[in-house]
C-alpha cells in the first residue's frame, strides 16, 4: 500500500505554534495535503495527551484514527483523500554538557502505542518539567534519553531531528558532534534513521559515507496545520506502525524515499548574519575568515558549510540501500509566485482550494497528476509544476534563520507568456498591474499563522 507519512509535527502547546492546532484540524489538513500518516505531536504534554486520548481511537497496529464525531465535515475535501492515521510522536530538546562542551540536540520520538507514550512521559517527568512546552527542554544526555525511551517502549524509535541545523542538532555547527558515535556511544546501533531537515536533502547527506547505513527521513516539523507535508516520507507497505518501522530499518521492506524542500529554501542552508543581511556560500565564508564584513562578528555557519566540513566524498554518491527523493515547492508558494502575491493571501487560498477540489490533494497535484490535466484547470500552474519536477528552478538560499526563495519563472516572464494566450490564467485571476509584489507594487495582505520565525532564538531550528 502506498503511504505518505509526516511524523514530526507539533501541537498548540509548543512555543510559536498556531492556536488552531487540534486533532481535528490536523486530520482535516492531512486529507487536504494527501498524507496518510501524521505524528500526533507533543505526546509528553499531559493536556495534549488527554486531548488525544479523548478524540483518537485505535486503528491498525500502532496507529490511531480521529473519531468520526470529531471529524470536520463542513469544509471542502478532495475526492477520495485516502485514510488518515496518527502515530504518537514527540520532540525532545536535550541540553547538556559532554566532552567539555555544551550540547544542544533535538530528537524525534515515535511511540508504538498510547501506553508507550504514557510510559515514556512518566519517566521523563521525573527528570524535568514537561508542562511548560510541548517540546520540553531537558538536561538529559542523548544516550540516556535513548536508553529511557527503549526501556519504556521496546518498539519505540528515536530519530535525531534536523541533524544539520546549526543550533540544535546532532551535527550542528554550534553545539553538535562530528560523529554520531560521539553522541550515542555504545548505543549507536540502536539508531537507524536520521532526519535531514529543511536545509539539507539526501544528496547532501550522501557525501558522508558514515551515513550510508541510515535511512534518511524528512518531515514538516510543522508549527501550523497548513505546513503539514512540506516534507514527508514515502512507503509501500501495510498500514501498520511496525511495518513502517521495519521499512526504515531495511528500506527493501518498503521505504521508498522522501518528499523534500529544495534545500536552499531552508532557513540555514548558507552561512550568514541576518541582522547585517550578510549571506555567504562556504567559499565566501572561508575568504572572510568566518566574520561578517559589516559588524566584524562571527557569522552563523549553515548546513552546506557543515556538510563540507564533515564530508569524505567530493560529490554525492547514492548508497545502494538508499531510495531516492523528490524535491517540491509547496503549492501555495507556486500559486503565490504565479499570482504575484503572498502564499497565504486570500486569492491564493481561494485558488488553492479550487484546485484541490477539482484535481485532488496537494501532494498528488505536485507529484502525480499529469501536467496536461493540470493545464485544463490552470495552464500557468501546469508549466510551473513541469519545471519544478525537472528541477528547473531559480534559488536564493536561506541563511541564519531567513528562509530562502525558490522560483520557477524569471521576472516578467509570465506576463510575456500570457500575452495572446486566452485562458492562461483562470477567469478572475489574471494578474493586475495594481496587485502583487515586485514590479507590481505592494502585496496583498497575508493570512499568516505563527511560525518558528517569530520564536526566540532558543527555540529556532
Amino acid at each position: 500500500m502506498k503511504l505518505i507519512a509526516d511524523f514530526h509535527i507539533h501541537s498548540r502547546f509548543s512555543r510559536a505554534t498556531s492556536k488552531e492546532l487540534t486533532p481535528e484540524e490536523l486530520d482535516y489538513w492531512a486529507r487536504i495535503k494527501g498524507l496518510n500518516i501524521i505524528g500526533a505531536g507533543d505526546f509528553t504534554h499531559s493536556k495534549w495527551r488527554s486531548e488525544l486520548k479523548e478524540r483518537l481511537g485505535p486503528a491498525e497496529s500502532g496507529l490511531y484514527r480521529l473519531q468520526e464525531k470529531f471529524r470536520i465535515k463542513d469544509r471542502m475535501l478532495p475526492a477520495d483523500p485516502g485514510p488518515v492515521r496518527f502515530v504518537f510522536s514527540a520532540e525532545i530538546s536535550c541540553i547538556y554538557k559532554k566532552a567539555g562542551r555544551v550540547r544542544k540536540l533535538h530528537h524525534l520520538i515515535l511511540a508504538s502505542s498510547l501506553e508507550g507514550a504514557e510510559n515514556i512521559s512518566k519517566k521523563l517527568a521525573r527528570i524535568g518539567n514537561l508542562e511548560s512546552d510541548g517540546r520540553p527542554i531537558l538536561g538529559l544526555d542523548s544516550k540516556h534519553l535513548l536508553e529511557l525511551v527503549l526501556e519504556s517502549d521496546e518498539s519505540a524509535v528515536l530519530i535525531p531531528a534536523h541533524i544539520w541545523t546549526p543550533w540544535f542538532s546532532l551535527f550542528g555547527s554550534m553545539s553538535g558532534f562530528d560523529a554520531i558515535e560521539e553522541c550515542f556511544e555504545e548505543l549507536t546501533d540502536k539508531i537507524f534513521a536520521l532526519e535531514t531537515g529543511l536545509s539539507s536533502d539526501p544528496a547532501m547527506n550522501w557525501r558522508l559515507s558514515a551515513l550510508d547505513r541510515f535511512s534518511l527521513v524528512s518531515n514538516s516539523d510543522a508549527h501550523s496545520a497548513r505546513n503539514l507535508g512540506r516534507e514527508a516520507n514515502l512507503f509501500d507497505c501495510g498500514l501498520d506502525y511496525h511495518q513502517m518501522i521495519a521499512a526504515l530499518r531495511d528500506p527493501a521492506q518498503g521505504f521508498q524515499g522522501t518528499v523534500e524542500f529544495f534545500p536552499e529554501e531552508g532557513k540555514y542552508h548558507y552561512d550568514g548574519h541576518r541582522k547585517c543581511e550578510t549571506r555567504f556560500s562556504p567559499g565566501e565564508t572561508k575568504k572572510h575568515k568566518g566574520l561578517c564584513p559589516v559588524c566584524k562578528k562571527p557569522i552563523t555557519i549553515g548546513v552546506m558549510n557543515r556538510v563540507d566540513q564533515l564530508a569524505d566524498r567530493d560529490a554525492s554518491e547514492q548508497p545502494k540501500r538508499a531510495p531516492g527523493f523528490k524535491s517540491l515547492i509547496p503549492l501555495g508558494e507556486v500559486l503565490g509566485e504565479i499570482l504575484d502575491t503572498g502564499s497565504q493571501s486570500k486569492g491564493v487560498l481561494k485558488e488553492y482550494f479550487r484546485l484541490v477540489s477539482r484535481l485532488g490533494p496537494e501532494l498528488k497535484i505536485l507529484m502525480e497528476i499529469p501536467t496536461a490535466e493540470i493545464g485544463k484547470e490552470f495552464p500557468a500552474l501546469a508549466m510551473a509544476v513541469e519545471r519544478m519536477r525537472r528541477g528547473e528552478v531559480k534559488v536564493e538560499a536561506g541563511y541564519d534563520g531567513e528562509y530562502g526563495r525558490i522560483k520557477v519563472f524569471e521576472q516578467g516572464e509570465l506576463k510575456k507568456i500570457a500575452q495572446g494566450q486566452e485562458g492562461f490564467f483562470p477567469a478572475g485571476l489574471a494578474k493586475k498591474e495594481s496587485a502583487g509584489t515586485g514590479e507590481n507594487g505592494p502585496a496583498e495582505k497575508n493570512l499568516s499563522e505563527p511560525d518558528r520565525e517569530s520564536a526566540p532564538a532558543l527555540f529556532r531550528e
